[in-house]
């Protein structure tokens, strides 16, 4: 007798556990072909609420963490990401239908984001920062610091190189992330999650919602906890009514970006998701 496959139903990633939807809903992830995945989570208004807390808890650990012991846990993604390549190719070959050679291209450019944006984490504020001239005797300083809490609606036609382009860039500055991934494809999104719970990502700074971005989205941008909102991968909804609703709270606003060039690495992404402290302080008259 031939054996069973065991249907596994993906659960969401909230403040670093893996519970159901507080709903209760499901829906079925299809192959390519049209074939049986698995089910996924349906993510509720409730949900979003419990991440959006478990990110805000986070925020202050994570930024408070120096920038090199940011971009170490940012190598160690990668590294783990690397060790659970074949899972990751296989499941990106089933789900989009690409051959496994598309898959592994895909999945070694997501490790590659990774090293690439572990690398700034302890650069960009000397680039993106500034000592300003002054009419006085004082210094003047700007830095970058992390705006908060990031909302983020994924690239809805990527399985995971998309979902690691959007959610990188906002870690490398300090921030906590409440990330809605492909509705579509969300299996590789779930599996991230388990690399992060095992990886030395703290609780709660990363947060993996699936379901419909239609349906979440909008409570995200009206939420008053919620400091900014990407949009990178809300091209396909109303989204000039969610950058409306983000403006009621004052929240930065990232825009839906088109096409294969979509959320691709630039310092931009990254400063895309600070605030600026200008500093005072006086020079030494002696």
């Amino acid at each position: 007798m031939s054996r069973l496959t065991v249907p596994k139903t993906y659960k969401l990633f909230i403040g670093g556990a893996f519970p159901r939807s507080e709903s209760g809903r499901t829906y079925e992830v299809a192959a390519a072909d049209g074939g049986f995945l698995a089910n996924a989570a349906k993510a509720s208004r409730k949900d979003a609420r419990d991440a959006v807390v478990a990110a805000r808890g986070a925020v202050a650990g994570w930024a408070g963490a120096t920038a090199y012991n940011r971009g170490q846990v940012l190598y160690r993604i990668a590294e783990l990401l690397e060790g659970r390549r074949a899972q990751f190719v296989a499941e990106i070959e089933e789900a989009e239908g690409v051959s496994r050679a598309v898959a592994g291209a895909q999945v070694d450019e997501a490790i590659d984001r990774w090293v690439w944006y572990a690398g700034w984490a302890d650069k960009f504020a000397q680039v993106a920062g500034n000592a300003n001239p002054v009419a006085g005797p004082y210094f003047n300083l700007s830095v970058p610091e992390p705006t908060g809490v990031v909302a983020i609606v994924a690239p809805q036609d990527s399985s995971l190189l998309g979902l690691v382009s959007a959610v990188a860039p906002a870690l490398v500055a300090g921030n906590a992330v409440v990330v809605v991934a492909s509705e579509r494809f969300p299996l590789s999104a779930i599996s991230l999650a388990e690399v992060l719970a095992t990886s030395d990502v703290p609780k709660g700074v990363v947060n993996v919602l699936t379901g419909s971005p239609a349906e979440i989205a909008p409570w995200l941008a009206s939420h008053a906890d919620v400091n900014a909102l990407d949009l990178v991968g809300a091209g396909a909804l109303d989204w000039i009514d969610l950058e409306i609703a983000a403006a009621d709270t004052l929240k930065r606003v990232h825009r839906p970006e088109q096409g294969a060039d979509a959320a691709a690495p630039s310092l931009e992404r990254i400063v895309g998701f600070t605030e600026t402290k200008t500093v005072w302080h006086t020079k030494s008259l002696r």
